[in-house]
């Protein structure tokens, strides 16, 4: 009779994706709203969520590599990755201590080669590998946070970053799910499309566009030439992402989040917008 009722059961609506959608929107909304209220009314709660999310990605990427053969040094990753995140704000109470960054990374990459000496010689490169790339993916990118938090004005030029990612995931899913037709990267991740990267770079500029001109006060062609430049990094960390795990085999990263597959599944192209967002604010003076 269980099974009976289990086969006669709905099956959960899934997008052309291939995901859930109703738990995928929950949770993109979820966690869409509880960023926005840390920018509101806790800038530097963004860093700390970040923070935390990297601790799962740290378990994440572990469980990935070693699908390849590689063992990363999981535990005082775990540690030292949100370190290196958080130090990056560091500078906005002293900027003498923004070199602190580069000096906990430093610290990172030293621990982990000796954390794997006892192990002995077979496999060390490969593990030590493993650690120094979840250091320089996790912690070295999540870390520009800091820096751009500190630039006059930061904490909404870290907003208008994470929207003209978020408008570009959210505008490249809903184009690419409905219309999408002709595969961009089929190698690397067959979902992807040309038509849904046309609305990632619509839905970008739009909001882009309107953030930049209503909440920088600065021409709205700033906002969509920022988009553009987001989008195009974005998609090439998706594009990176997706390698990684047609490389070790798996569809996902975990489960951690209904619809959205894991952490880094994520968290992605947030991790290569925030440095090239800095890079742009840096390089233009704004």
């Amino acid at each position: 009779m269980e099974a009976e009722a289990a086969a006669g059961a709905p099956a959960k609506k899934k997008s052309r994706a291939g995901r859930d959608l109703p738990a995928a929107l929950i949770v993109g909304f979820s966690l869409f709203f509880l960023v926005i209220a840390a920018f509101l009314w806790f800038p530097v709660g963004v860093p700390i969520i970040l923070s935390l999310l990297s601790i799962l990605g740290v378990f994440e990427l572990h469980s990935a590599l070693a699908l390849a053969g590689m063992s990363s040094a999981r535990a005082p990753l775990a540690v030292l990755t949100p370190a290196i995140i958080i130090s990056g704000c560091a500078q906005l109470w002293d900027p003498r201590l923004e070199v602190l960054p580069w000096g906990l990374t430093g610290l990172a990459v030293l621990t982990v080669l000796l954390w794997r000496l006892p192990g002995g010689a077979e496999g060390y490169t490969k593990d030590a590998a493993a650690s120094l790339f979840t250091i320089g993916y996790l912690a070295l990118l999540g870390s520009f946070i800091g820096p751009v938090l500190a630039l006059p004005d930061g904490a909404v030029k870290l907003g208008l970053i994470f929207m003209c990612v978020c408008a570009s995931d959210t505008g490249g899913y809903a184009l690419g799910a409905s219309l999408g037709k002709h595969q961009m990267a089929p190698n690397i991740s067959p979902k992807k499309t040309w038509e849904g990267l046309v609305g990632s770079f619509l839905l970008g500029a739009v909001v882009g566009g309107l953030v930049a001109e209503f909440a920088l006060h600065v021409p709205w062609w700033i906002g969509v030439l920022l988009s553009v430049i987001m989008t195009l990094f974005g998609t090439a960390g998706d594009l990176v992402e997706s390698m990684i795990k047609r490389d070790v085999g798996i569809k996902d990263m975990s489960s951690t989040l209904p619809g959205h597959g894991g952490i880094m599944d994520r968290i992605d192209s947030y991790l290569v917008g925030i440095p090239v967002g800095w890079a742009f604010f840096t390089i233009a003076a704004l």
